[in-house]
């Protein structure tokens, strides 16, 4: 937010130099403070708190006064009283004659009511400490601390009054000859409640657009390293789209309460299946029957939790959870400022947790709470939680149209990849205007600092790192071998446990499937599988040997030093493109919601409408599209690597042919309920019977590559590119007792009669799978015996057979 000369006159100026006078307080005696009932008083290590009384119970003033004080330290103990939370305040001191006086009182921590914030106004200000960065608890106040290489004038805003005024309560000016430490500006306020506190910083530097410097001394900036976030408090309120955002602080709550028979689920990486999903998509569609308060928010998300069980998946993979501005598009006139930012790849700090996930509108200190619940209630089902993260990109914009907010006014040259040799410098290989610079050690230390805290504060299990091929960028963007970035993160002993997913290339070309630094611990998104298997399935020429490629878990990509097959993530539907259903549903793109005049999404779909484009009441062509929709999902399963479906095509979630649907708040991107109730016993029931089966065969999900002795192709035929079946038997080995595995693909346009190999002795075929059957035939759970030498697979079908006694 912008502060012009008025505001910045009326709010309270407080040099580093000089401090608040202080009122008197007389010191209550210790024995009546240790006997008298407490609600409501200001917590101060220095100055003084105004006391009074109500209901009969009496509010009591604990203070000393800065004139008589040489030295004073202050230590707080937290204690339990009555079922309340209260502070034992201890506080030793010298006065002027060089006497001791110690003062022990029981004061209730319930003092950040209104009352309590104006009371507290009187602040002392000191040098403070450049390390952590962000904002602190000491023994004495708040600490904050702010990295600035260029800066010339860093000023605190403190807002003490957060939803009376948009003006600071006070503007602290910070001394660079006594509260800088390097590049690190600091300072420490005392006096300050230890919650509800709304801060931002006004920085300014050398001028001059030619040097890449964006400083404006007018603009209130977010502190790149604040923990939680507030801004509008309700997810797409339009009456505060224009709303700024201020960082906050939460020192005075209990730590949250893991629970005693809490612990982390700790999936092994072979045996993830994972769930790509949006929190507030998956119920904010008045059909999931979540209360109002919690449609939409990590509460609401909790309440779903047996439908991931049913479904049987191991890990979420949750779009982003860092706060965003989901009215980003709106801020002016443009093709799309119709759109509402829902899927949040525009990350405006990446510390905190979306705010207006919150239930209720309940704010920062509430989401924060309510994501811990979220993730602990995942954990307790035994589901892992996995964050997909933008390191790659802020909201900030590019040099046409920014975005000041935090990074660009604090720092621009030091967070940004800058060619000051372009009239547009910021160079721009995300496709959002700007680029995050990944591998300046600043940043990459701030990207260590946030995943850590992700990892301690909230206990999640892994990232997927969106556009990884930028964090392999050099500061001139060049590509590096071995960038210190992901090298950093590979080796990070914080994140030893945590799973680590790059989607590895970027806006500017960098494609690195198969080739992404890795150390031996980064998966990837596997792009090639996704194409091949889509190709494969719809029946275009030439592909059965990529197809085989994938099925096998992708060697040629993976099998490279340490590296396993469930390095590769292997999809075919992801949150930016088609839908499931879409893929079989459209041979095009239809965008012209977006209003680009359907320029934006990909045109390299490898979709195939099935016979009539979108919706159609024709059986025969909608039979197909059900089969494709079976094909897809048993081949995910049968492929070696990690398995990852999209949230909605479980049953069919459509978004009428809109393949980059990011900014609709509506029925295009929320799951419907009502659907999944109609699919329940056909296509989500395949879904769910299928990642049973992944899960509980030994021969799918290895650990290793497959060899010979693993797989036998049924195919003589590799060459002919107009072939397109395929065939192959997996089997037992020294998974002894599991029994072979038959699968066989058939993407003509007619019957193949597929000759069976001979069952294992004493075993028979049973059929578990045919996609050609309805439901409940397509799965039979068990298998059904009686399958003979040879199968007849229908056009556009699938089979599976399991070697049984």
């Amino acid at each position: 937010m912008a502060l012009n000369a008025t505001q910045l006159s009326s709010a309270r100026c407080i040099p580093f130099h000089k401090t608040s006078n202080n009122r008197n307080v007389k010191l209550p005696e210790k024995s009546r403070l240790a006997s008298t009932s407490y609600r409501s008083v200001s917590m101060m290590s220095r100055g003084c708190v105004a006391g009074g009384g109500g209901g009969g119970e009496r509010l009591f003033a604990v203070g000393i006064m800065m004139k008589q004080l040489k030295q004073a330290t202050t230590k707080l103990f937290r204690k339990q009283r009555s079922g309340r939370r209260v502070v034992l305040l201890t506080t030793k001191a010298t006065n002027g004659s060089g006497q001791m006086l110690v003062v022990d009182a029981l004061v209730d921590e319930q003092h950040n009511t209104e009352q309590g914030r104006r009371q507290q106004q009187q602040f002392v200000v000191s040098r403070g400490h450049p390390s952590p960065l962000g904002a602190s608890p000491t023994d004495k106040g708040i600490n904050f601390a702010l990295f600035s290489e260029h800066a010339t004038a860093v000023s605190l805003c403190l807002y003490l009054d957060a939803g009376i005024t948009d003006q600071p309560t006070e503007v602290v000016v910070l001394d660079p000859e006594k509260n800088k430490t390097g590049n690190v500006w600091h300072l420490l306020v005392e006096n300050l409640p230890w919650k509800g506190v709304l801060y931002g910083y006004l920085v300014d530097g050398p001028k001059g657009w030619e040097k890449g410097h964006r400083f404006d001394p007018t603009k209130v900036l977010l502190d790149p390293y604040a923990k939680l976030v507030e801004g509008r408090h309700i997810f797409g309120d339009a009456e505060h789209k224009l709303s700024g955002f201020l960082g906050t602080y939460d020192f005075f709550s209990e730590e949250f309460d893991w629970g005693e028979e809490y612990k982390l689920p700790s999936i092994a990486e072979k045996d993830q299946v994972i769930y790509e999903m949006n929190v507030r998509a998956f119920t904010a569609d008045k059909s999931s029957e979540v209360e109002s308060s919690a449609q939409g928010s990590y509460l609401g998300l909790i309440q779903k939790i047996p439908h991931l069980l049913e479904l049987g998946i191991t890990s979420v993979e949750l779009l982003p959870v860092f706060e965003f501005d989901e009215f980003e598009f709106q801020r002016r006139p443009n093709p799309r400022d119709h759109m509402v930012n829902t899927w949040g790849y525009s990350t405006i700090n990446f510390f905190a947790p979306m705010s207006r996930y919150a239930s209720n509108g309940g704010g920062a200190v509430a989401a924060s709470n309510e994501l811990k619940q979220m993730v602990r209630a995942l954990h307790n089902a035994g589901i892992e939680v996995i964050l997909d993260v933008v390191y790659n990109h802020t909201n900030e914009g590019d040099d046409h149209f920014p975005y000041l907010t935090s990074f660009r006014g604090i720092d621009n040259l030091v967070y940004y990849m800058v060619d000051v040799n372009n009239y547009k410098q910021l160079s721009d290989y995300s496709g959002c205007g700007n680029t995050l610079n990944c591998n300046h050690p600043v940043v990459v230390q701030l990207i260590l600092d946030s995943l850590h805290h992700w990892v301690t504060e909230y206990h999640v299990d892994g990232f997927r790192f969106d556009l990884a091929s930028i964090l392999c960028r050099g500061i001139d963007g060049a590509p590096l071998a071995r960038p210190p970035v992901v090298r950093a993160i590979a080796q990070d002993p914080i994140l030893e446990r945590c799973k680590l997913i790059a989607e590895p290339w970027d806006c500017g070309g960098l494609y690195l499937v198969g080739k992404f630094p890795n150390w031996d611990r980064w998966a990837e998104w596997n792009g090639k599988y996704r194409d091949d298997v889509r190709r494969f399935i719809k029946g275009d020429t030439g592909m059965k040997g990529a197809f085989a490629t994938r099925l096998s878990g992708s060697a040629d990509l993976y099998q490279v030093n340490q590296r396993k097959p469930f390095h590769g993530i292997n999809f075919v539907i992801a949150h930016d493109g088609f839908t499931l259903y879409d893929l079989v549903a459209y041979n095009s793109k239809h965008n012209e919601a977006n209003g680009e005049g359907g320029q934006d999404g990909s045109n390299d779909n490898f979709s195939w409408n099935c016979g009539v484009e979108g919706e159609t009441n024709e059986a025969a062509v909608n039979a197909i599209r059900e089969r494709q929709v079976r094909n897809f999902q048993l081949a995910l399963m049968l492929s070696q690597g990690t398995p990852m479906i999209l949230m909605g095509d479980e049953y069919g979630h459509t978004r009428n042919g809109n393949n980059n649907s990011y900014g609709f708040d509506t029925d295009i991107n929320h799951f419907q309920w009502s659907q999944l109730e109609e699919k329940r016993q056909s296509q989500f029931r395949f879904f769910a019977m299928t990642i049973k089966l992944r899960r509980e065969h030994p021969l799918l999900g290895r650990q290793s590559f497959l060899t010979n002795a693993d797989i036998t192709w049924h195919e003589h035929n590799w060459d002919n590119p107009e072939s397109r079946f395929l065939a192959f038997t997996l089997h037992e080995g020294s998974h002894s007792g599991c029994g072979d595995l038959f699968a066989a693909f058939n993407a003509h346009t007619y019957f193949v009669k597929a000759a069976l190999p001979t069952p294992p002795p004493g075993r028979q075929w049973f059929r578990v799978v045919d996609t050609n059957l309805p439901s409940p035939d397509d799965f039979c759970d068990g298998g059904v015996p009686g399958v003979e030498k040879h199968y007849n697979v229908a056009p556009f079908s699938s089979i599976l057979l399991h070697a049984k006694p």
